[in-house]
């Protein structure tokens, strides 16, 4: 009965005769083969620091350099620094975030044309057409209907600018 010590572990472990003449029995599971095949690098995880192992092939496709642990950490990153601000893609200018300061400011979400409270179809409008003047007192939400009508047909545009300062003259 041949007690072999396994070559990653070190666990002594029995071993056929037929398998050590053939090559076999270094190892006293799969699990511990498997360990023993690895060719490649623990890295911490570039978000949390959790230890993830990565294959020399895997380590060459990396095209940042950095490694996760799953796909949440590497969206944080990809979100926070890689497609944030300048770097993603649909940037154009930084100063088209009117529709974020709408938001964040206590304005009520209706369209000031037909009242209309269906927030998914609300967009900002800018009352001197200047996409530029991203104050608070030039903004209003208007839904897409709306928002149409007062940019194409300039004799909507005209009644509700009456509208509209007829409403703050007399509020």
């Amino acid at each position: 009965m041949p007690q072999i010590k396994c070559n990653y572990c070190a666990n002594e472990f029995y071993a056929k005769p037929s398998w050590i003449k053939n090559g076999y029995g270094k190892y006293c599971s799969i699990k511990c083969r498997g360990n023993a095949q690895r060719n490649g690098t623990n890295f911490n995880c570039f978000i949390c620091q959790e230890i993830v192992y990565r294959s020399i092939k895997g380590q060459r496709t990396s095209k940042s350099g950095k490694f996760f642990c799953n796909k949440s950490c590497q969206t944080i990153w990809r979100n926070s620094v890689l497609y944030s601000g300048e770097n993603h893609p649909n940037w154009v200018d930084g100063k088209s975030s009117y529709r974020d300061k709408m938001f964040r400011s206590n304005t009520k979400q209706i369209c000031s044309r037909c009242a209309e409270e269906d927030t998914r179809i609300l967009a900002v409008h800018h009352k001197d057409r200047n996409r530029k003047n991203n104050e608070l007192t030039n903004l209003i939400w208007m839904c897409h209907n709306c928002h149409f009508l007062v940019h194409n047909f300039p004799e909507e545009a005209r009644s509700f600018i009456l509208k509209l300062t007829r409403h703050l003259y007399f509020k």
